[in-house]
């Protein structure tokens, strides 16, 4: 098993039960390990043969910027799932962060881990 990696991508939606939270848009950062076969697209060279990581960061970014939450949970779940489905990956681990959600705290988040390791 490969993994292909995503850091720090960020958008902005809405996201938060706060009141005031549901009228601003605030910052998410996502990181991803994204269980892949590299050796077809190393072989070819060619992008079709790849996880086209450019491709899943558009999809995302699109998704959140395009949704509102009011749970970290309940987007991660979310994003979980296309990236599964629509990327054919087996595996990953999502980290995603809240900057700022505390204000003694840099950032708040989850991790999950979805799918089996091949």
């Amino acid at each position: 098993m490969d993994i292909v990696y995503i850091q720090a991508l960020r958008a902005d939606t809405i996201i938060g039960v706060y009141e005031w939270e549901r009228s601003v848009r605030q910052s998410v950062v996502l990181d991803f390990e994204l269980a892949t076969d590299n050796r077809r697209a190393a072989a070819t060279d060619r992008v079709e043969d790849a996880l086209d990581y450019a491709t899943l960061s558009e999809r995302v970014l699109s998704f959140i910027e395009g949704s509102e939450f009011q749970l970290i949970e309940t987007m991660a779940e979310q994003v979980a799932a296309i990236v599964m489905t629509e990327f054919g990956v087996p595996w990953l681990r999502l980290r995603l962060a809240k900057p700022g959600a505390v204000a003694a705290a840099a950032e708040v988040g989850v991790v999950i881990e979805r799918g089996n390791k091949p």
